[in-house]
């Protein structure tokens, strides 16, 4: 494989996982928009739409192997084609919440449910979905600032699903006939967490990429150790 050809394939490689965010990120914003405006269609969408996903992480696994096999990476180049295996298997998963959230908005709509999605899980997906938004542009940017942003930006999803967690125990406290369709619900956060878990993992990965560190596992204990020196009140 000569210099072009390769950073041709590198080039082709990064265009792939920019479309498959693309599309894991529209199958959740359209599993969500199917959970809130109990849209059937919508959400047969988001079902049909996943073997797209898993396609295009076929396609990227056959392009680092091939790059991989005919080349010796070095460096960042070599950071880049590894990290890339590794968000085309989260980008699936992404997709798979997605299939995930759409068959909670089915089982609602068949249990033609009055309980609402919360204004906290729309909140959620949009955080959830910014996340992964921005932690692909800093691993394509190699923008390891960035992508130390989305890892931050997790503690707020988390703190949203407990919020969402709490008011729907009210409701299943308060009535019995809300318990079915609030677990469903609590489904649905859980799952969007889940994407912002995912989205955390490329932000990592754009760190290392940037930096050749390894933030994982380290970053949030790195950041409780350093919160409260600057935002802790003076002890009284």
């Amino acid at each position: 494989m000569g210099f072009r050809h390769f950073h041709e394939q590198l080039a082709k490689l990064r265009e792939r996982l920019l479309t498959m965010s693309d599309r894991a990120e529209g199958l959740v914003a359209l599993a969500v928009d199917a959970l809130l405006k109990s849209d059937q269609d919508r959400a047969d969408a988001v079902i049909a739409g996943d073997r797209e996903i898993d396609d295009l992480e076929l396609e990227i696994e056959g392009l680092t192997v091939e790059l991989l096999a005919l080349q010796q990476p070095m460096a960042r180049d070599l950071r880049f084609i590894v990290s890339a295996i590794k968000i085309a298997s989260d980008l699936e998963r992404v997709g798979d919440h997605a299939v995930n959230i759409a068959q909670c908005a089915m089982r609602l709509i068949a249990m033609r449910s009055t309980i609402t999605p919360e204004p906290e899980i729309e909140d959620m997906a949009r955080r959830a979905l910014g996340m992964l938004s921005d932690a692909l542009d800093a691993f394509v940017r190699a923008d390891g600032a960035l992508g130390r942003q989305v890892c931050a930006a997790d503690d707020n999803v988390d703190a949203l699903l407990n919020s969402v967690f709490r008011i729907l125990l009210t409701h299943m406290m308060a009535d019995a006939r809300a318990i079915t369709p609030s677990l469903e619900l609590i489904l649905v956060g859980r799952n969007l967490e889940r994407v912002a878990d995912l989205a955390t993992n490329i932000g990592e990965d754009a760190v290392f990429l940037a930096e050749g560190k390894q933030i994982k596992h380290r970053f949030e204990q790195r950041e409780r150790e350093r919160l409260p020196s600057v935002e802790s009140p003076p002890a009284r």
